[in-house]
């Protein structure tokens, strides 16, 4: 891909490696961050970054590592894309910010158009930009109650979508997420997600999906929300924090002509899931699915704050002063989203993401006959996971060896982060090259043969 020379680049000039880790500066760090930060932040491991290209990052001491979690699926073009980089730059000379909300101005325009354009469904949409998806989350449970005029949401069970208020109260992936911030918003009914490996209600695994939406409609809707007074779905179109989740085919659709039906709007989460990450622009494409609402961010702006909601005209009808946002949209996020838009398509990393996730996924299954505790290989594009397991035949989550993974990965200069209770997931910048996808599973494979 385009960024290998880059790599050459910058592994020419990285200071010299320190050999353990951490080092004595990252480990002077994390010692300073310990006494200054909140300690609500999860690290699982003491790498303390000092610059990066690609998929390849450096910490302070000068060790290279290879990432396989681009900042939590952020960095879409691989870290300091120079194309990117040069927007960024360009922007800042001109101006730093203008409030969205109160002026014009062009960047902010181009985001919302290359949205419009890249998102399904071929009708008038509207787009509303914030600064992370959380906030993206919290509009849109403002913008569906609005438009509808009811009360009600329905979320899933794994579901992640923020930790403000509005949005924690849809999340339901972790106790302690929620623990201690009671009460949140009412109205919230979570039902379970379709996961084909572990499947919910009695069904199959090609069953499940189905069996969600009727419990739905027969339990839910017939027992403790009327549909009637339901304002939105919200639903990840791949199950991300809740374990990395690919739901059987006819699931979306099923839930989209559940929502037809009754009146009820349809928000796909595609925060973690968009912007090329599974192959297309978004990944309820796979599906065919033209949701009502899409929310996105984290790698809509390959690195810095932008999130998004896209929504039919006819719903995003709120008048002006109703909602507004300060920062959201600011120019030079504005700018570097433009510049992932054009860099994802000039460098064909659709199709790249396509490949080397089929690349990752066949490493993957090569490690899984040869280890029993690997589970279940799963994902779509660069969407990729490995869940670990205690036992083959009960299919028992292994939290204990997916944690002693990941920190014996940071030992092998992997960078990796879990999901759910024992899952293993790789998400890559979408130019990574076949070579460094290779790199990434042959160290992989010496953490496994090192710990199990």
């Amino acid at each position: 891909m385009s960024q290998s020379t880059n790599n050459d680049v910058a592994t020419a000039t990285a200071p010299e490696a320190s050999g353990s880790l951490p080092g004595p500066k990252s480990a002077g760090l994390v010692a300073r961050d310990e006494a200054a930060m909140s300690p609500s932040y999860t690290r699982p491991y003491p790498f303390a970054m000092d610059r990066g290209v690609g998929v390849r990052a450096w910490d302070l001491d000068g060790n290279e590592f290879l990432d396989m979690t681009a900042g939590i699926a952020v960095t879409a073009t691989g870290h300091s894309h120079p194309k990117v980089v040069r927007a960024v730059q360009q922007q800042a000379e001109r101006f730093l910010h203008m409030s969205g909300t109160d002026f014009y101005y062009e960047p902010e325009v181009d985001v919302a158009e290359r949205l419009i354009e890249t998102t399904p469904g071929d009708f008038e949409k509207r787009v509303f930009l914030t600064n992370s998806g959380a906030e993206a989350v919290e509009g849109a449970i403002k913008m569906t109650r609005y438009a509808t005029g009811r009360p009600g949401l329905i979320a899933f069970h794994g579901a992640f979508h923020g930790r403000t208020m509005g949005a924690l109260s849809l999340t339901a992936s972790k106790a302690i997420q929620r623990a201690g911030f009671a009460p949140l918003v009412p109205g919230v009914t979570h039902v379970p997600y379709p996961n084909p490996y572990r499947p919910p209600l009695g069904a199959s695994p090609d069953d499940c999906g189905r069996a969600v939406i009727a419990y739905i409609e027969n339990e839910v809707f017939a027992r403790t929300q009327p549909a009637s007074e339901v304002a939105a779905v919200f639903v990840e179109a791949l199950q991300g924090e809740g374990g990395y989740i690919t739901p059987p085919d006819d699931f979306l659709p099923g839930l989209r002509e559940m929502c037809d039906r009754h009146g009820i709007l349809l928000v796909v989460d595609e925060i973690q899931t968009g912007m090329g990450r599974t192959g297309r622009w978004w990944a309820s494409e796979h599906v065919g699915v033209e949701p009502d609402v899409l929310l996105s961010a984290k790698g809509l702006a390959s690195g810095l704050p932008l999130g998004a909601i896209v929504a039919k005209a006819e719903y995003m009808s709120w008048p002006p002063g109703s909602h507004g946002t300060t920062f959201g949209g600011n120019p030079v996020c504005c700018a570097a989203s433009v510049a992932t838009f054009e860099v994802i398509e000039e460098e064909g990393l659709l199709r790249n993401a396509t490949e080397m996730g089929d690349r990752f996924r066949a490493g993957l299954h090569d490690l899984a006959a040869r280890y029993e505790q690997i589970g279940d290989v799963r994902g779509l594009g660069l969407w990729v996971a490995a869940e670990l397991i205690t036992d083959p035949a009960t299919k028992t989550p292994n939290p204990a060896l997916r944690d002693e993974i990941v920190q014996r990965a940071y030992d092998h200069r992997l960078l990796l982060l879990g999901a759910g209770k024992s899952t293993l997931r790789l998400m890559p910048g979408l130019n990574i090259a076949a070579a460094e996808v290779d790199e990434a599973l042959a160290r992989l494979g010496d953490v496994f043969a090192e710990v199990v």
